[in-house]
């Protein structure tokens, strides 16, 4: 059975969250922001793929898993009604659906972690994410959270 990993940075220096990627063995850092930008240091796709391929990780954004930006809004707001309408919306397009069976393949291949904003996965739609692999396939998930301290 694969085990599939998930991540958030919030919180969290770049140090920190490079280091339980390699804690944990992940060999493949899985972007699922539908806009891969962020105010925080190193979080932007361009560095961070470029810190994840100094710590010999590959990186792959698939952003059709994103959650769209109406749903980001309303999911701030709480209302997550609507979060999940446009969210499972996004998920259902043939796009989302390519994306997903790309996560699928490697989340099979050993080592792969799906990443996002929030510390939380409870908050975060890489929950969802998680949860519609494993539908498609017999997989473990498992949580990181890095250490805040370090």
């Amino acid at each position: 059975m694969a085990t599939l990993r998930t991540i958030g940075y919030e919180g969290v220096t770049l140090a920190a969250f490079l280091a339980a990627l390699r804690e944990a063995g992940v060999t493949t850092l899985v972007d699922v922001r539908d806009a891969p930008v962020s105010r925080k240091k190193g979080f932007s796709k361009r560095d961070l793929a470029a810190a994840l391929q100094e710590a010999g990780i590959a990186y792959v954004h698939l952003r059709w898993l994103g959650n769209p930006k109406p749903g980001r809004e309303a999911g701030r707001a709480g209302d997550i009604e609507t979060y999940h309408r446009h969210y499972f919306a996004r998920l259902a397009t043939p796009e989302a659906q390519a994306a997903l069976a790309e996560a699928a393949r490697l989340a099979d291949a050993g080592g792969a972690c799906l990443m996002c904003f929030e510390r939380d996965p409870a908050h975060c739609h890489r929950t969802l994410v998680a949860k519609a692999l494993g539908e498609r396939m017999t997989l473990a998930i498992e949580d990181l959270a890095p250490d805040a301290t370090r």
